[in-house]
C-alpha cells in the first residue's frame, strides 16, 4: 500500500519526537555529576529491608588512611550496635541508657541516610556485614570525601560472622600495630619539642590533676553543648579544668591554656594574647608562675595518654585564687 504524503509526514514527526526524547535521556545521563553517580546503589547491594532484625556490631571505625587516628591524633573508637526494624526504624545502642534506642531512619537519596542526628553514606549492606561512611552535611550540601568531617568509615559484623572469624568483638575493636606505630611517631616528635602546641595532641586518657593539699581543688568540666552543635568529642579534643586555690597570695581569676608534656611539666600557650603587646611577655610569665607554683606545687600531674603512651597534650584552665580572708 502506498502512503500518501500527509501520512509520511505524520510518521516522520513521531519518529523524530522519540529520537529527540531518547537523545534527551542520554544527555541527562551524561550530565549526571560524579557525586550523584557515587550515590547510586550497586546492583548487587542489599537494602536495609533485606537485613531486617539482624543485629550488627561495630568492629572498626577508621579514617581513609586505614588508621583509627587522623593527622591530629584524634582517635575514632568503634562502639555502636545497630539493628534495622522495618519499615523505617534503626535501633542503636545508647551508652547512656545502656540499651538499644529507637531512631527514625530517613532515606535522603541514593546511598544517603540519616538517623541519630547523623548522616551516613551506605557503602555495603550484606547479611553478615555493613560498611557506613559518616558524612558531613551543611545547608543541605554533602561535604566531599576530602573533608575530614566526612572521612570516617565504620564496619559492622554480625555475631555469626565474628564467630566464623574465630575471634571476639573486643579483639576486632582493638587498635592495630599500625595505629601504635603512628602514635609512637607522634610522641617522639612532641618529646623533641615538648612545649610546642602544634606537636601536642589530645590524650585518649586526659591529663589528671590529683590534689596534694586541702586548699587546692580541681574539677574537669564538660563544654559539650548539643544545642550549639558542640558534640561530646570536644571534651576529648579540648579538655577543660577549673582549679580553685583557697589560700592564695591574692585574689585572682585567670583563663589560659597549657601544654602538659609527657613528664607532667606545663608550658603556657594561650591566655596572654588579650593584653597589649608590650605587656604580653609579662602576662605570660605571670601565668607560667601560677602554673609552676600553684598547679605544679599543689597537684600531682599525670600527663595525657594514648594507647598507654604518655605524651604532650594541650588543656584549657580556669585558675581561681582566694586569699581566704
Amino acid at each position: 500500500m502506498k502512503l500518501k504524503p500527509p501520512y509520511i509526514l505524520f510518521i516522520a514527526s513521531i519518529l523524530f519526537f522519540f529520537a529527540c526524547k531518547s537523545d534527551s535521556k542520554k544527555e541527562k545521563e551524561v550530565a549526571k555529576t560524579a557525586l550523584e553517580k557515587s550515590e547510586d546503589l550497586p546492583e548487587n547491594n542489599l537494602q536495609f529491608k533485606d537485613v531486617n532484625g539482624i543485629r550488627f556490631f561495630e568492629v572498626k571505625r577508621r579514617f581513609k588512611n586505614g588508621l583509627s587516628f587522623n593527622s591530629d591524633g584524634f582517635q575514632q573508637e568503634p562502639t555502636w550496635i545497630l539493628e534495622f526494624k522495618a519499615p523505617d526504624t534503626m535501633l542503636a545502642y545508647s551508652p547512656d541508657k545502656k540499651g538499644m534506642e529507637s531512631f527514625y531512619l530517613h532515606h535522603d537519596h541514593g546511598r544517603i541516610y540519616n538517623f541519630a542526628k547523623e548522616y551516613f553514606r551506605v557503602r555495603i549492606v550484606s547479611k553478615d556485614s555493613l560498611v557506613l561512611q559518616r558524612v558531613q552535611v551543611d545547608a543541605m550540601k554533602i561535604a566531599g570525601d576530602d573533608d575530614p568531617r566526612s572521612d570516617v568509615y565504620s564496619t559492622y559484623y554480625t555475631k555469626k560472622q565474628i564467630e566464623k572469624l574465630n575471634t571476639t568483638i573486643g579483639e576486632l575493636q582493638k587498635p592495630t600495630a599500625r595505629d601504635t606505630a603512628f602514635i609512637q611517631e607522634m610522641v617522639n616528635k612532641s618529646n623533641n619539642d615538648p612545649g610546642n602546641p602544634k606537636l601536642a595532641f589530645p590524650g585518649r586518657i586526659p591529663v589528671v590533676f590529683t590534689s596534694l593539699n586541702k586548699t587546692a581543688s580541681v574539677e574537669k568540666i564538660s563544654t559539650a553543648d548539643e544545642l550549639n552543635n558542640r558534640k561530646s568529642a570536644v571534651d576529648y579534643f579540648y579538655p577543660y579544668y577549673k582549679v580553685i586555690i583557697t589560700k592564695a597570695y591574692k585574689d585572682f581569676n585567670y583563663n589560659f591554656s597549657v601544654v602538659v608534656d609527657a613528664k607532667g611539666k606545663m608550658y603556657v600557650t594561650k591566655g596572654y594574647e588579650f593584653v597589649l603587646p608590650e605587656y604580653q611577655e609579662q602576662r605570660k610569665k605571670l601565668l607560667q608562675g601560677i602554673a609552676d607554683v600553684y598547679l605544679g606545687g599543689m597537684f600531682n600531674i599525670t600527663p595525657g595518654k594514648t594507647l598507654g603512651i604518655p605524651h604532650a597534650s594541650e588543656i584549657a584552665l580556669t585558675v581561681i585564687g582566694k586569699t581566704g580572708k
